[in-house]
């Protein structure tokens, strides 16, 4: 069995020097929808200890045409825990020769951070090839060392979304004694191969078409197959730890990323006691929480354990800003220093709900969050944010789990769900029809949960500014006149509130003395293209519920020929209602849709444009006026 594996990674290793790389030799079907092809892509990682991890990266890329030049930028990211040595780089023609050369010299080393942050220690060596024919390819080697084994990367088929994948594979070499845990997720999409001998681990994926980023498909990063990895021991800047259960990993957590920067001194203690704290747990955390958002600000600040740490809290106290995990942990801090306990929640915001495993305990995440426990249930608090509303989470953090931590334990907590009526949009509007087929409307709209999220930064806009962003998303209507009042955000209730008033033009037709017109002038506008080639899954990001309710009042000397009928439909998507009456010679509409949150398989999605096609005509639905 040895044998084998040795033989099988040899021939692996040497593919990179021995491969056809003429763009003739690419398979058909890995040209369909594809910009870049991965020829060959082969990763090895040697963990030689708990503390040193070195990996060797050789990858070759033909890029098809100007679309794929994002795929042939070489980034190498480190910084002081990673070295980065052996780079080399070929350019090569459309038949597979060499015709340029580059070595590490030749890449730019600059900071890899970006221009709002204030204290960043990575940094990037990069080198952009930029080619005025086409095809052509580039391949590229380097390797990295470093002394933090707590992440170790994922293995997947493709690099993102129209590059496909003729070979690829990565081999694991766990020379270090410690156990490393695998968890595979396998589906139709493609198929990996795996093979192991003793602590010798190798896995690959070959012949992977291209994807498109289709309508309302999940996140890559969740939907694709792949194999994940994990030490049981590792070490983060020095700081050794155990991985084989979520609560002693909880415990290092807080004792060496939280702890040591979390002092309550004096000056943070009068802080918080000059706050007047009283009432219940829910309203001291909500004047902390606002207290806490009045006087800080969002930057990144990447330094200390790996980028993990967050900055002391006495500096965010002193300066006013700080990134995720420094606000999250300063307002844990505030609430530590008035007797209120907290938990500092490691989560991955993503638009796709990414979760941590019970049973594979592994570092990773992207975002911190605070949760805090009541009587009355959990409080959840984002803290990057100066407008954002008390105890509401970004919709791309909700359900899903956190790595929830404390002084003495780690759970794994489920984050909100909202109900469709949690996450609404309720439109009230007046319409006045003319003579002129001009129309006047007197509209008010609320928003809340998801769509909280969506309609919160025309808050942080001027009258003209929110103006100018409401005729683009009212763009069908032929306005003269548009005025925006009443903009606000309840940052108590999580709720935006605006009002508009306008005038359109051409919204009626005239037919000889009749009118026809819509009955509604604001539309829910959904594209509503199917892809019968569909690869990827469909899936509703979350719930929501819309309801308009229309008045519409008739010129003098005309009448409704008819009312139109009530409809109603129903699927697995969610319902559809349009309601007509006429009350004191207006028709009132009253239209209501609920979408449900979920994810469906590919072959749903036809399905579900049919649905959203219905409820689109009947969202245009006519009426015609006879003159008396």
């Amino acid at each position: 069995m040895s044998k084998l594996f040795s033989f099988i990674f040899l021939v692996f290793s040497n593919l990179l020097f021995s491969q056809n790389y003429a763009v003739s030799a690419i398979p058909e079907n890995l040209l369909h929808k594809a910009n870049a092809v991965v020829r060959n892509d082969e990763t090895t990682i040697d963990i030689n200890a708990i503390d040193n991890m070195v990996q060797t990266y050789n990858k070759t890329i033909t890029i098809l045409n100007k679309s794929g030049e994002n795929f042939s930028n070489i980034r190498i990211p480190y910084d002081k825990s990673v070295s980065v040595s052996n780079i080399k780089v070929s350019i090569l023609d459309q038949n597979g020769k060499v015709i340029k050369k580059y070595s590490k010299s030749d890449f730019t080393d600059a900071s890899h951070s970006p221009s709002f942050s204030f204290y960043d220690d990575s940094r990037i060596l990069f080198l952009n090839y930029m080619s005025i024919t086409y095809p052509y390819s580039i391949q590229y080697s380097y390797t990295t060392e470093t002394r933090n084994t707590v992440f170790m990367p994922d293995f997947s088929p493709i690099d993102g979304y129209n590059i496909s994948t003729e070979k690829t594979s990565l081999a694991i070499n766990n020379k270090s004694g410690i156990r490393l845990r695998t968890k595979m997720h396998e589906n139709d999409f493609a198929k990996i191969s795996f093979t192991e001998n003793g602590q010798k681990y190798f896995y690959s994926f070959s012949n992977v078409p291209a994807v498109e980023d289709e309508p309302r498909s999940p996140s890559l990063i969740d939907f694709l197959p792949k194999a994940e990895f994990s030490l049981d021991q590792f070490s983060l800047e020095g700081k050794k730890g155990n991985l084989t259960q979520w609560n002693e990993f909880g415990n290092w957590y807080y004792q060496n990323l939280i702890n040591p920067v979390s002092e309550i001194t004096p000056a943070l203690q009068a802080e918080v006691a000059a706050l007047n704290l009283t009432g219940s747990t829910h309203e001291k955390v909500k004047k902390l929480y606002q207290y806490m958002q009045s006087k800080t600000r969002y930057v990144l600040v990447a330094i200390g354990i790996g980028g993990w740490k967050p900055m002391l809290v006495e500096d965010v106290r002193k300066k006013g800003y700080g990134d995720c995990k420094a606000l999250t942990n300063y307002m844990r801090t505030l609430l530590q220093a008035a007797g209120i306990k907290s938990y500092y929640c490691i989560i991955t915001d993503d638009r796709s709900p990414i979760k941590f495993s019970e049973d594979f305990p592994k570092m990773f995440g992207n975002h911190a969050i605070l949760m805090i426990p009541t009587e009355k249930g959990n409080i959840w608090l984002e803290n990057t944010s100066q407008e954002i509303a008390f105890n509401h989470l970004n919709y791309t953090s909700l359900d899903r789990n956190v790595m929830a931590i404390s002084e003495n334990e780690i759970k794994l907590i489920n984050t909100p769900t909202y109900k469709p009526e949690e996450s609404s949009e309720i439109l009230n509007a007046e319409v006045k029809l003319n003579l002129d087929n001009s129309i006047n409307v007197d509209a008010k709209f609320r928003f809340s949960g998801a769509q909280y999220d969506f309609q919160r930064p025309l808050t942080s806009l001027n009258k003209d500014e929110v103006k100018e962003a409401l005729k683009e998303r009212f763009y069908y209507l032929n306005m003269e006149n548009l005025e925006a009042n009443n903009v606000t955000n309840n940052r108590d209730e999580a709720l935006i509130n605006y009002e508009v008033k306008l005038q359109a033009k051409n919204y009626s037709k005239k037919l000889g003395n009749d009118i026809i017109l819509r009955v509604m002038p604001f539309l829910d506008l959904m594209q509503t293209t199917s892809h019968e080639d569909r690869k990827l899954p469909l899936e509703v990001y979350f719930s929501y519920q819309d309801t308009y309710n229309f008045s519409l009042e008739i010129p003098e000397g005309y009448k409704l020929a008819e009312v139109p009928k009530s409809v109603q439909l129903n699927s697995e998507f969610g319902n559809y209602s349009l309601q007509f009456s006429m009350e004191n010679g207006k028709l009132v509409t009253q239209r209501k849709i609920t979408i449900l949150k979920n994810i469906y398989p590919k072959e749903k999605f036809k399905e579900y444009i049919e649905f959203r096609k219905k409820t689109n005509n009947l969202d245009n639905t006519k009426i015609l006026l006879t003159k008396i």
